[in-house]
């Protein structure tokens, strides 16, 4: 696919500016202020009831929280934004608005640990049904639906081993039977892919990850139509309370304007060490759609524009695993991901460690599954650091 208007480039850039608005500040101004004054009583009433735009209070947002939302709708093609302390803060945020009782949303099998998580154990008690599926065939989606099933999930590529979900398909089966789509979108970023465009109602994001790109924030994103947004952050985001705080928007509004580039190199490092990993005679099997030998290549090369930073390997086992990190000097054993540095961690024991055995293993998750986080350093170091660490298998 390419990408149509303004170059990625250029938007990750400028995304967000208003120097008119700002004084004419090259950079948005880090407005750390909880409360704001109002002219008058009229003007702070239809302020404080969202009739106008304006702030009140930290909580409902500040002109620097703005600007990050209003760079994501650029980079992310949506028509509204609003950003979260963290990425669960977005997702749980967007479901508690649009889920009630005895509403019905269908995920996949393959997804992050915490938002499993929050699938399985706090949704259940408020009486929302979850049917778990395999998410890379897309007719499965229509196969779960009932009477009561409000939303599609998808997560793709897919944390950890990378699965994808042809999404323009769901999204017309989603359309079909008028489904809501949400969209975890933090593996790919907008440099990779669009789901937007694909038809997706909503995108979230961690921007804690290839966003922000420094590990030096917490943050998420939500993406979609003005209505939408507009619902979540006057009601359910209000309650909850979930902001992102004014310093955490001006890093990750200074994250942006690198965030291509960043993801330029990402690409070409993991592709590079996901193809040395694939001819590795230690290696069990490689996950990474952007090689050739992946099943779901075609449909890469059909939905993104890039392949992403993440590379998933199976070393044969824990001990396996073990052996690997502990002999590792450049690679950062961390939990995280999206980070300048090469980041890795065994996904078993650390971000899965709260999935049961059974359900890891339906979802692909083997007990020698490597997750690796490429970073932007000269990738010939990142190589000779990995098959240095595998010589101890």
């Amino acid at each position: 696919m390419e990408k149509q208007n303004k170059s990625i480039y250029t938007l990750a850039v400028h995304a967000g500016e208003n120097p008119e608005k700002h004084l004419g500040a090259v950079n948005t101004p880090l407005y750390n202020s909880s409360v704001f004054i109002f002219p008058n009583a009229e003007r702070g009433a239809q302020i404080h009831e969202g009739e106008v735009d304006g702030y009140f209070y930290g909580r409902m947002g500040n002109p620097t929280q703005s600007a990050i939302e209003q760079a994501m709708c650029e980079l992310e093609g949506g028509e509204a934004a609003l950003s979260f302390a963290s990425g669960m803060s977005a997702i749980s945020s967007l479901l508690f608005s649009v889920l009630k009782p005895n509403d019905h949303i269908i995920i996949p099998k393959s997804i992050y640990a915490t938002t499993h998580q929050l699938f399985k154990q706090l949704l259940n008690k408020y009486g929302i049904s979850v049917t778990f599926i395999d998410a890379t065939n897309a007719d499965n989606y229509h196969k779960a639906l009932n009477k009561n099933t409000k939303a599609f999930y998808l997560e793709t590529p897919s944390n950890p081993i990378l699965s994808l979900i042809d999404i323009k398909a769901v999204t017309d089966i989603a359309k079909a039977n008028n489904i809501l789509t949400i969209a975890d979108n933090t593996f790919a970023t907008p440099f990779n892919q669009n789901p937007i465009d694909l038809g997706v109602d909503v995108v979230a994001h961690s921007a804690t990850k290839f966003l922000g790109g420094h590990s030096d924030l917490m943050a998420g994103v939500l993406v979609g139509s003005q209505k939408i947004i507009n619902n979540i952050r006057w009601n359910t985001s209000k309650i909850l309370g979930g902001t992102i705080s004014p310093h955490s928007a001006s890093l990750l509004l200074r994250g942006l304007k690198t965030f291509a580039l960043r993801m330029e190199r990402h690409n070409s490092n993991a592709l590079t060490i996901a193809s040395f990993l694939y001819s590795h005679p230690k290696i069990k099997k490689v996950y990474y759609p952007g090689l050739p030998s992946n099943a779901q290549n075609q449909l890469a090369k059909k939905q993104m524009y890039g392949y992403g930073g993440i590379v998933s390997f199976d070393v044969g086992g824990v001990e396996a695993g073990r052996r690997l990190i502990n002999n590792l000097e450049l690679c950062s054993l961390a939990v995280s991901l999206g980070d300048v540095a090469t980041l890795i961690q065994h996904s078993a024991s650390m971000t899965h460690a709260s999935v049961s055995e059974d359900e890891r293993n339906k979802s692909g998750i083997t007990d020698g599954l490597i997750r690796l986080s490429v970073g932007i350093e000269n990738v010939n170091d990142i190589k000779e650091d990995l098959n240095f660490g595998l010589s101890f298998i």
